[in-house]
This record gives structure tokens, C-alpha cells and sequence, in this order.
């Protein structure tokens, strides 16, 4: 249950309610992918997100919705987990947030107390502004209305604090500069000799 959590928490940006309230008919499993629906959102902006076949997500997602018993009644999607087998009993929302700080003890980390459920949606946003995505992505992927919320993880993203980093002790950014040109005999300059050459490339490194 807890890395079924982990894996849909961190990949949605969910909410613990909304993990909680995850049904099975919320999610498609199409095969290569998990196509995720969360229809009711606390900005009611109801959201979709897809699970990538990565590692062995999937096939730890396929692996827990076997365990699920055959009478369950509900359509909760997270079931209570132990010795092997799910019970009937939907999880509930303290054990929900409960997940990071779990996840925090294994690790040794310091400080669980501090690992609270809403670390996973907080967690997506932050792997998405490291890895350079907009704001306006990083608020449609978390559902968020306000720019200053998506803004902040921007602007704390440790790959545009090294940028920045680098401007201010530096003082120069460079840029690499990609672009096809088709030259002919009668535009090449009389200093630059040219023989039998197919597919040069040119690496030309800008100080701005």
C-alpha cells in the first residue's frame, strides 16, 4: 500500500484526501500506462495524470489490486495491507499521511515528525521545477490557482539557484547555439578553404 501511495502521491501531485478517496474506477490501466483521474480536487479543478511504465510501477500497482479480496463491497482503492493480504477496511486519511514519515524512518532520515502527507504533492512540484518545467505546467499538473504557489517552487529549484549562482559570481551566462545552414562556392569567404565535405558542424560558444 505504501509504495502504490508513494508512486500515484508523487507522480499527481495528490492531496492524502484525495489518495484516500481514489476509487478503481478512477484508474486506467491501458497497458504501458495508468491513466489517473482525480475528479474531485479541493480547487474543484478536477485533474488527470499518467503513470509511465517505469521501473516496476505498474506491475507493483497490478500487484496490490490482485490482493484485493473478492467481496470488498466499496470501490476504495486503498485497502488496509498486512501479512500478505488486503482486508476489507479502506484506508483512512491519518494513516494516508502518514506514508512520508514511514518512508522517512526507513531512511534514517532526522525529524519524522516533519514528513507529513502533503510532502508528496509538495515533492512532485519540487521534481518539476528542478527539472526546468514552466509555471503554468507546474499549476495545470498540481491543480493549483495560484501562481505565486507554483512561482515559489520555481524560484527555489536548486538547477535555477546554481543558474542564478553562476550569473551573479561569474557574471556571464553561455549559450549553445544550434543552426542548419546550406552553403554554397559563392558565399564562403575567400580566407576559408572548404574540400570534399559533407556534414560539417560548427560549435560556436556565445558570451552574452
Amino acid at each position: 500500500m505504501i509504495k502504490v501511495g508513494l508512486i500515484l502521491g508523487i507522480a499527481g501531485a495528490c492531496r492524502t484526501d484525495e489518495l484516500v478517496n481514489l476509487t478503481v474506477d478512477d484508474i486506467e490501466d491501458v497497458g504501458s500506462s495508468l491513466i489517473v483521474k482525480i475528479p474531485n480536487t479541493k480547487t474543484k479543478i478536477p485533474r488527470i495524470f499518467v503513470v509511465t511504465d517505469v521501473g516496476n510501477m505498474l506491475e507493483l500497482f497490478r500487484k496490490y489490486l490482485s490482493l484485493r479480496p473478492p467481496h470488498v463491497k466499496h470501490k476504495r482503492l486503498f485497502l488496509y495491507y498486512e501479512a500478505g493480504k488486503c482486508s476489507s477496511q479502506p484506508v483512512g486519511k491519518n494513516t494516508m499521511g502518514k506514508i512520508p514519515s514511514v518512508v522517512d524512518s526507513y531512511l534514517k532520515l532526522p525529524d519524522v515528525a516533519c514528513y507529513t502527507g502533503h510532502c508528496l504533492r509538495r515533492s512532485s512540484a519540487t521534481l518539476l521545477a528542478d527539472a526546468g518545467v514552466d509555471i503554468t505546467t507546474i499549476k495545470r499538473h498540481t491543480g493549483w490557482k495560484s501562481t505565486t504557489v507554483a512561482e515559489g517552487y520555481v524560484e527555489n529549484a536548486i538547477e535555477n539557484k546554481t543558474k542564478l549562482a553562476n550569473q551573479v559570481l561569474v557574471g556571464t551566462t553561455t549559450s549553445a547555439i544550434t543552426k542548419t545552414v546550406n552553403v554554397s562556392e559563392s558565399n564562403i569567404p575567400s580566407n576559408i578553404n572548404f574540400e570534399n565535405c559533407t556534414n560539417v558542424t560548427f560549435n560556436l560558444n556565445v558570451n552574452k
